[in-house]
């Protein structure tokens, strides 16, 4: 069950802020009491944050994850007791053509919150979000947290050393960090539109054949934004006692589902008529992707509270409002 007395006046850190996910969780920190931080390195007028109004009720500091001192001086002064790392350049495509800024920006940043984090005496409770794509390109499916991580291409070599670095600081300074691998998030306000589920929503409303990439076949898990911030969440209320520091958890539906399928799903959800057209352009991409969440059961007793249908259905009407106005 959800604690909702444990975040009143808790001073939280969040990078990633004005990002997809960061808009969310931000969101519910401020509806359970708490005093929130942001770092914005790029104002981002469309952000659910910004268009919201939600960076009018945090403490915003302007700059970028590499800046080591701007880090340390945010959790002094702030006072910061809980730290979400979730800020990174998340675009596989983007990492593939500039490989070195998402370098920086997702291992350099990383290692840069962490030793922030280290030096700081009120940090409590630090989470750093990795992703199902630091595993690599597995033989053996589900994905579950004892499987090495073995990225092969710049996003997913990016994720392996964000959560390797994880790791290495609480083996070593036994900082108070777990570590998050979630499927593909999804939902209203994600504003990458060459995402799967953006990019379909936004041709089917404007009556064009919604284009997959790939040959349609690939496996993915696609995760709803709601419920990765409900389990982020959950994960920091049961940091308390000290017991899973140190640990990875994998957030997932559980649900197998090729590219095409989720693409007929959101056509049929929208009583659309048009046919995929499928381009098989897909390139440095694993092809077969999805997570094991027991650990997260067991452990967390957490579940998700959406179906895909329920996540897909509440994402359709989003974009709808956004493109009217």
């Amino acid at each position: 069950m959800a604690n909702k007395d444990f975040w009143i006046n808790r001073n939280v850190f969040v990078t990633g802020c004005t990002g997809f996910l960061g808009s969310y969780l931000v969101q519910e920190l401020l509806n359970r009491g708490a005093n929130v931080t942001g770092l914005i390195r790029d104002w981002v007028a469309d952000s659910k944050l910004i268009s919201e109004g939600y960076d009018k009720k945090i403490n915003i500091v302007k700059g970028s994850l590499e800046d080591l001192q701007l880090l340390e001086r945010i959790m002094g002064e702030y006072e910061i007791e809980i730290v979400f790392h979730i800020a990174a350049q998340a675009i596989v495509g983007i990492a593939n053509r500039n490989p070195l800024s998402t370098f920086k920006a997702n291992i350099e940043g990383t290692w840069n919150v962490l030793e922030a984090c280290r030096r700081t005496p009120t940090i409590k409770q630090v989470i750093v979000a990795s992703s199902d794509k630091a595993y690599g390109d597995q033989e053996k499916l589900p994905y579950d947290e004892t499987m090495p991580l073995q990225g092969k291409h710049p996003y997913d070599v990016s994720k392996s050393c964000t959560d390797l670095l994880a790791q290495a600081y609480y083996q070593t300074y036994r900082l108070p960090v777990c570590i998050t691998r979630c499927g593909n998030l999804y939902g209203g306000g994600d504003l990458n539109f060459n995402r799967i589920i953006p990019q379909t929503i936004q041709s089917i409303l404007h009556g064009k054949a919604p284009e997959i990439r790939s040959d349609g076949t690939f496996i993915r898990d696609y995760f709803y934004v709601e419920d990765a911030v409900f389990a982020y969440l959950l994960l920091v209320e049961n940091m308390e006692d000290g017991k899973i520091y140190g640990e990875a958890f994998n957030f997932s539906n559980e649900i197998q589902l090729t590219v095409l399928e989720l693409v007929h799903q959101i056509l049929t959800l929208m009583s659309s008529e048009l046919k995929p057209v499928i381009l098989n352009q897909g390139q440095h991409e694993i092809k077969h992707q999805y997570l094991s969440a027991e650990k997260a059961r067991k452990l967390l007793n957490w579940t998700p509270k959406y179906s895909l249908e329920e996540g897909l259905y509440k994402t359709i009407q989003w974009y709808k409002a956004y493109f009217k106005k």
